[in-house]
């Protein structure tokens, strides 16, 4: 009988991976499609889930859609995808991206773009860079999927889908065996169909590793957890109690009109469920977006200096008359054929903010503003930063419980065409999507979308729930909240 049941579940599984396949000729998700496998019985067992192809995996290529990597497959597995399997999940295959996790509409990737599966024949972008996560998610093709998230990567593609996307508190998940693009500001995320098994996937890889220099320790975690339990809300099945805070700063003259009436009748139904709405102010939000890109781009052009050819990274032949004997000749060319043209651009961003002249007012300037947005938060938050040495505020009732935004300025955009007469317009324009989520990114602190409305387009508009660091279970049930408001 158990011999019949496995030949049962090993041929539907073989149907369903062909099924995926059928579905990802359209939107171009999954880079690649892993084999079923025989897996233990565990907390996950009933979920089908995509890995990020940035996130290291034994038995998949592993190429951050980078020409630089595109035949390497990792000697070892990620911590995430190693809890993933020890729950019993059904690992489905790795999912497109932008190169090296760099872009907001997954375009910039040597597999090519990611089309949308809410309605494809628009072909809009999935988002980015988890597009392809977010896109296998809404189009059926996996129950969640990993992503990773340095400025919005994993909440604005969970927007445009309509889907839910987490992005936990900055150390809660473990980035052992993920290819750093900003260490400082990446995480590993969710990506599921719904908050439910959002949570369920949360809690199995958001264990402690001991092998991440970046994780948070036990004490940070039971400190953050002292301060939840501390807060009396949601214990009758009402949001008496809930303290919501509405930044002025989230509706810049770049969101699009259509977000805003949505967003704000969201807030009104939940004011009718007994929350009280707190208008409150994060004025150091106007400098986030310029300081993210000088930070991101100054780490990755550390990070991604190891690939070079020789000690990493596929090696290109040098060009017939070029100086094979000359090492930096040989590196310098690898290295323009091996990375697109946006990854080479932030390196050399991130390469002149390091520099001498640049250091004290780019590189540092945008260390101060990351450190004030950080104090701005923490201004405004009920709860306590367990990470504030010392610890630089007390519980107060004043406070908020958690934040509310629009996740995006505006519903998914159409994908770029290869005619676009002005690229740098395009390049600014793709920029400026994530002006609303990476202030969260900079701070560290967990930030939920939710797919609780829609445009006057018709297509999905995310809302996200910001909490303190640490809050990721009261980000997730405010999420359950919002997702019940589009029932």
């Amino acid at each position: 009988m158990r011999d019949h049941l496995c030949r049962s579940l090993r041929s539907y599984s073989t149907h369903a991976r062909r099924a995926i396949q059928a579905q990802n000729e359209a939107v171009n998700a999954l880079v690649y499609t892993a084999e079923p496998t025989n897996r233990p019985n565990g907390p996950l067992k009933d979920l089908a889930i995509a890995v990020k192809a940035n996130i290291c995996t034994t038995g998949m290529p592993t190429t951050c859609s980078s020409t630089m990597l595109k035949d390497f497959t990792s000697p070892y597995n990620a911590t995430v995808v190693n809890l993933l399997q020890e729950a019993g999940a059904d690992i489905v295959g790795k999912t497109n991206c932008d190169e090296f996790g760099m872009g907001s509409l997954n375009v910039h990737s040597v597999h090519g773009p990611v089309v949308n599966p809410f309605n494809l024949p628009e072909r809009r972008s999935a988002g980015g860079s988890s597009g392809g996560s977010a896109a296998a998610v809404a189009a059926g093709m996996c129950d969640a999927a990993l992503a990773t998230d340095t400025g919005g990567s994993t909440r604005l593609p969970a927007s445009y889908c309509g889907v839910v996307g987490l992005k936990p508190s900055y150390g809660l998940i473990s980035r052992w065996g993920l290819i750093s693009y900003a260490d400082s500001l990446d995480c590993v995320g969710v990506i599921a169909k719904d908050v439910d098994t959002t949570k369920r996937v949360f809690d199995v890889i958001s264990a402690y590793d001991s092998k991440d220099p970046t994780a948070a320790t036990p004490t940070f975690r039971s400190s953050a957890h002292s301060n939840l339990t501390e807060r009396s809300i949601f214990l009758d099945g009402s949001l008496d109690g809930l303290r919501i805070g509405v930044p002025q700063e989230y509706f810049p003259a770049e969101l699009d009109p259509s977000i805003t009436e949505p967003f704000r009748a969201v807030l009104s139904s939940l004011q009718e469920m007994g929350a009280t709405l707190v208008p409150v102010s994060l004025p150091m939000t106007r400098y986030a977006l310029s300081a993210y890109y000088v930070l991101a781009s100054a780490e990755a052009s550390s990070n991604l200096g190891r690939f070079d050819g020789v000690q990493y990274g596929t090696r290109v032949d040098t060009p017939v008359g070029a100086d094979k004997t000359s090492t930096r000749d040989v590196y310098a060319h690898t290295r323009s054929s091996g990375f697109g043209g946006e990854v080479k651009k932030r390196i050399l961003l991130g390469t002149y903010a390091l520099t001498a002249d640049a250091f004290d007012g780019y590189f540092l300037q945008a260390q101060r503003v990351r450190t004030s947005i950080r104090q701005d938060f923490d201004r405004i938050f009920s709860a306590p930063n367990p990470l504030s040495i010392p610890p630089t505020q007390t519980p107060t009732d004043n406070g908020v419980d958690v934040l509310l935004h629009p996740s995006a300025i505006r519903t998914a955009p159409a994908l770029p065409t290869s005619g676009t007469s002005d690229s740098r317009q395009t390049d600014l324009s793709a920029y400026v999507q994530d002006m609303l989520t990476v202030p969260a990114s900079l701070a560290g602190l967990p930030a939920l979308s939710v797919p609780a409305c829609k445009g006057q387009d018709g297509w999905p508009v995310g809302v996200s729930v910001v909490g303190q660091w640490g809050s990721d279970e009261l980000v997730l049930r405010v999420g359950k909240v919002l997702e019940g408001l589009r029932a």
